[in-house]
């Protein structure tokens, strides 16, 4: 399996960061900020772009983003913009990382009035042109590489505010402020291939319960949270009939591979500890797909990540069939 597990592991924690707008927009900051010294923060109004399909020479990072402090934006002098690059593919390109460096600046002259009377600007940066500031070519990047997108306010007083001073409340369901955004090279996968029914069948047997991990069946894939993902639903050791229910299992299709999120919940424990599936190490390798033909494929995924119940982690092989 390539280096894709760093990718995965980044982009399943970061996925509650893409949260939808809210329309009480200058209410929960008088909160937030209440009890601070004139703090601030960026919040996501619109995550326009943040896929980087190859051979797409339109392709390119975009964001909408809203400014909110306790003078209703006023605060704020400018907005430093940071990009990086991460290789998390190591047999392609030079295989190291890019530290972030100042890509540009946004001036508070710049800033429109948004719906709620706070400050809001758009910005975007193509593909071409992170590429060239990270010194790398169209050759160096394949799916599953990511470049860094951090912005960072400047308040009038000198005072800076971006990711590292991020709570749970700011990265949260009203907030969706990360400041730090990871667009993904991606392989394009259609949204009309790998979906619909397929005939699903597992191996071996679990470790656990000596049953399969899902009984064979028909399941119903559909896209996920980005354009790469599949996601079904099946009931993990049914055949035990222990009164579970089906749970969601979602995977990346990565330029040929499929890589299983991290901690997928099964509805089971043992002892307290959460029985999850996950995706394989880089000694194993991973399942396959055909971009030219979704008849069939295959997701090799980690079944009891977490060792629970005294048994696994186990390499399951999951075939899933078309109709």
């Amino acid at each position: 399996m390539k280096n894709w597990f760093k990718y995965i592991t980044i982009l399943f924690a970061g996925a509650g960061l893409l949260a939808t707008s809210c329309e009480d927009s200058d209410q929960p900051v008088d909160q937030v900020v209440a009890g601070t010294e004139r703090g601030a923060v960026l919040r996501t109004a619109n995550l326009i772009s943040n896929e980087l399909p190859i051979g797409d020479a339109s392709a390119g990072f975009s964001v909408e983003l809203e400014i909110q402090d306790q003078e209703n934006g006023a605060l704020v002098d400018q907005v430093e913009v940071y990009v990086g690059f991460r290789d998390n593919t190591e047999s392609i390109g030079p295989g190291t990382d890019v530290d972030e460096a100042l890509y540009g600046t946004v001036a508070s002259s710049e800033f429109t009035n948004g719906p709620f009377g706070l400050p809001r600007f758009s910005y975007s940066i193509a593909l071409s042109d992170m590429l060239a500031f990270v010194n790398r070519t169209d050759a160096d990047i394949t799916g599953g590489d990511q470049f860094t997108v951090r912005f960072e306010l400047v308040l009038s007083d000198g005072r800076r505010y971006s990711f590292a001073d991020n709570t749970g409340t700011l990265t949260g369901s009203f907030f969706s402020s990360p400041f730090l955004y990871t667009p993904t090279v991606i392989c394009p996968v259609a949204a009309d291939l790998f979906v619909g029914e397929y005939n699903l069948t597992v191996t071996p047997d679990s470790p656990i319960g000596g049953t399969p991990v899902w009984n064979d069946q028909v399941v119903t894939l559909s896209v996920g949270s980005t354009s790469t993902q599949r996601v079904f639903e099946a009931t993990y050791l049914e055949g035990l009939a222990i009164g579970n229910g089906p749970e969601s299992f979602t995977f990346e299709m990565i330029c040929g591979e499929t890589i299983a999120l991290a901690g997928q919940g099964t509805g089971l424990s043992c002892s307290g500890v959460n029985i999850t599936l996950g995706p394989i190490g880089d000694d194993v390798d991973s399942g396959t797909y055909d971009i030219a033909d979704d008849s069939s494929f295959t997701v090799v995924f980690i079944e009891n990540e977490g060792s629970a119940c005294g048994g696994g982690p186990a390499v399951m092989t999951a075939t899933l069939t078309k109709i």
